[in-house]
């Protein structure tokens, strides 16, 4: 998966030491309410569409980015449904890193889901109640999390307490 710019400028100055990140994920439902998963890469395993904010972007436009750059599915972004910090996760090749995660619900609008970059090896839309066996945890976390705000919108985003 490519690095970006930034990161590996970063990573010049810091070297393997803990890097955190803004990360944003996508929740994206269909017409017939299904949830669009990608199998990603680098470890076998669906989850909802995700990736590293730019410097200076909008945590909105990036995550409609990711989703099409990596699916060729174009979304509506509706709402922020969840904002939670991960676990720090420790790469192959020594570097450390921690997201900030945004999860947000969108709507898709157009565009056949496919793979279109080597982020991913598959992709589908799933109902929610009947996801692969090899779901990421943090997936179900944030289905969870997007569809009780579905539920109910006056109680805002998900927190973790």
């Amino acid at each position: 998966m490519p690095v970006p710019p930034f990161i590996t400028e970063l990573r010049s100055h810091v070297g393997h030491h803990l890097l955190w990140l803004p990360g944003v994920t996508g929740a994206v439902f269909d017409d017939e309410d299904r949830l669009l998963l990608a199998r990603r890469a680098d470890n076998g395993r669906w989850a909802m569409v995700s990736g590293i904010l730019e410097p200076g972007e909008q945590p909105a436009v990036g995550i409609a980015r990711e989703i099409t750059e990596e699916t060729g599915v174009h979304a509506e972004v509706l709402a922020l449904t969840s904002v939670r910090a991960g676990q720090p996760i420790s790469y192959p090749n020594g570097d450390v890193a921690q997201y900030l995660d945004l999860t947000f619900w969108c709507r898709h609008v157009d565009g056949e889901a496919r793979v279109t970059d080597d982020e991913s090896t598959d992709v589908g839309w799933f109902s929610p109640d009947a996801l692969p066996d090899d779901v990421t945890p943090s997936t179900r976390q944030r289905l969870r999390d997007t569809l009780a705000f579905r539920r109910d919108p006056g109680a805002g985003p998900a927190f973790a307490r």
